[in-house]
């Protein structure tokens, strides 16, 4: 926190800060004329809550990260259980980090200079199970770690691990989705998304294959790039998406059930 004039507000909670309390940050930053907001919480954020903050001057922090934060610094910190967490160790890059043997990693690449966000929805139809159930930059994984995400290694710029297997059995579609990054390009749209594909990884970085996924379009800033649809004999088939949103990854989610307020 340098320069200017910052906002910062504290919620001491025990369930998920709703949305609301982050859009009126939003509001008290702008009344205030700062240059930002910060919310810190003693619990945590769902995806409402990071979908509206993300391209804003909105920094929120959860619990556990103010904990590694009080650490990181050589503070003590804990929160209400007690419990005192280890401090925060470097994430292993993904040579070094062997997943289990019914892992899939499908590494995403494209052409093109621009910043993308890549995410995956577990859905049953076309409606997300629930808000852990997407994940993205603010929620790595969902709670069974039954979908994560990694770093990629070249060529993939994005990447995604998955166990089929493992998916809640009310899943029947796994769907991933590419989104303009507005902090990184706030003026740009998907045109220069092209000469797209998601490579298939076994757990050692084998390649399985390789499925090509849709051009971006001028006008879109999020795009639906395909998804797995599991058949009556429980195989997964990949189907190509190509649905195309203007209003970025907000429109998105909340086609597929995400209340964003």
């Amino acid at each position: 926190i340098r320069g200017g004039k910052i906002v910062v507000q504290v919620k001491r909670y025990r369930n998920t800060v709703p949305p609301t309390a982050v859009r009126d940050l939003y509001g008290t930053v702008q009344d205030a004329g700062a240059n930002k907001g910060v919310l810190v919480t003693t619990s945590g954020f769902g995806p409402g809550s990071h979908t509206f903050a993300n391209g804003k001057p909105l920094e929120l922090i959860s619990g556990t990260e103010l904990v590694d934060l009080l650490h990181r610094h050589g503070l003590r910190g804990r929160l209400g259980d007690g419990a005192r967490r280890p401090a925060a160790q470097p994430t292993p890059t993904v040579p070094d980090f062997r997943l289990p043997d019914d892992y899939n990693i499908l590494g995403m690449s494209w052409t093109g200079g621009v910043a993308l966000d890549v995410c995956a929805l577990v859905c049953r139809g076309s409606s997300i199970l629930s808000d852990d159930h997407f994940v993205f930059y603010n929620n790595p994984h969902t709670a069974d770690g039954s979908v994560r995400v990694l770093p990629p290694t070249a060529p993939d710029k994005a990447a995604i691990c998955v166990s089929f297997d493992a998916l809640p059995d009310e899943a029947d579609r796994f769907v991933l989705v590419a989104a303009i990054d507005p902090e990184v390009n706030p003026d740009a749209d998907l045109s220069g998304f092209t000469d797209a594909s998601i490579r298939l990884l076994d757990p050692s970085l084998a390649d399985l294959g390789r499925l090509e996924v849709s051009d971006g379009r001028p006008g879109e800033t999020a795009l639906v790039l395909g998804s797995f649809r599991r058949r009556p004999n429980g195989d997964w088939d990949f189907v190509l998406g190509g649905k195309g949103y203007a209003g970025g990854l907000e429109q998105l989610v909340q086609d597929f059930g995400i209340e964003v307020e």
